[in-house]
């Protein structure tokens, strides 16, 4: 049975500050004072008998039972928005399908199994699908986990499970892809093999930013090659970005192979003969169990396998 003593504002602090990574800004998002945001937090810690935030160097985070309460407060506070949205509602025949991409996903999978998806629901005679929108969120694995978690997102696709957040979320596997390497054409270190490390060192590098599951990958890769990464880099998971810093510059990229596949096709970019992995992570789609599923939901994972399949 519930404590009474746990009030909704609780939870609703509780949910934005996990949300935020921040006291300050969940205060601001709750238009709330920073100290009223302290305050509820620390009255539902010792209702709960434990800590449920640690602080960071880069603002807090969840403890183990954060991690467990967030994992059941979320879908209950979605379900409870849901349940009161629909008092005096008509049932609605449109709604949204929100997608969390990760930047491994972003250039091919995900764009051609979205085609595919709105096609079949449009040419299927009953228009599945055409009154369903889609809102695609991108960012760190640890970021959309988090929002899958809380049922702010219905799937997330990408390269994750390497991430700590994914614990007890449904994983499904559909391929390999590699992590590579890549110069523009034309590249001093283009075409040269063997290469060593320390061939890279007086070069910029385009990285995954601290704590993604792309970075422990690199970070695993300089540790083999008992390298050190330059002080010139430029930290983005931002494909677009990378690409046009990587093409007008020495700059070494550390790219999904999906990224960069085509390019390297066309010769405008060069990867490098130095791998950073063999086999590569396993990309997928993670689901929250706990949630409820929809047609439009289930065609759309089902399309994503048709799509990693090809």
């Amino acid at each position: 049975m519930l404590n009474a003593r746990i009030k909704l504002r609780h939870l609703q602090a509780f949910l934005e500050v996990a949300r935020q990574r921040s006291f300050a800004r969940a205060a601001e998002r709750l238009s709330i004072t920073q100290p009223g945001m302290s305050k509820a937090i620390r009255e539902l810690e010792d209702i709960l008998g434990t800590s449920l935030f640690e602080r960071t160097a880069r603002g807090v985070a969840l403890t183990q039972a954060g991690l467990t309460l967030l994992r059941h407060a979320g879908p209950a506070m979605r379900a409870l928005e849901e349940g009161v949205g629909a008092l005096g509602e008509e049932e609605r025949s449109a709604r949204w399908l929100r997608v969390g991409a990760l930047s491994t996903v972003e250039s091919r999978l995900l764009p051609e199994a979205l085609r595919r998806w709105h096609a079949k629901g449009s040419d299927d005679g009953q228009g599945r699908f055409a009154e369903v929108g889609v809102n695609v969120v991108t960012g760190s694995s640890a970021f959309l986990l988090s929002r899958l978690r809380r049922g702010d997102l219905d799937v997330v696709v990408g390269r994750m499970t390497e991430a700590r957040e994914i614990q007890d979320l449904a994983f499904e596997h559909l391929y390999y892809e590699r992590l590579l390497l890549v110069v523009r054409a034309g590249h001093p270190l283009a075409g040269v093999s063997p290469l060593v490390a320390e061939d890279l060192s007086v070069y910029p590098w385009v990285v995954p930013p601290p704590q993604t599951t792309l970075r422990q990958q690199l970070d695993s890769f300089c540790v083999r090659q008992a390298m050190t990464l330059p002080s010139r880099l430029l930290e983005t998971l931002s494909l677009s970005i990378s690409r046009g810093y990587t093409q007008g510059s020495d700059a070494i990229w550390v790219a999904p192979e999906e990224a960069v596949v085509e390019a390297i096709g066309r010769g405008e970019l060069c990867e490098l003969d130095l791998a950073i992995e063999q086999q590569g992570g396993s990309v997928g789609l993670c689901r929250n169990a706990s949630l409820q599923s929809c047609l439009a939901l289930e065609a759309f994972c089902e399309t994503l396998r048709e799509v990693a399949a090809d």
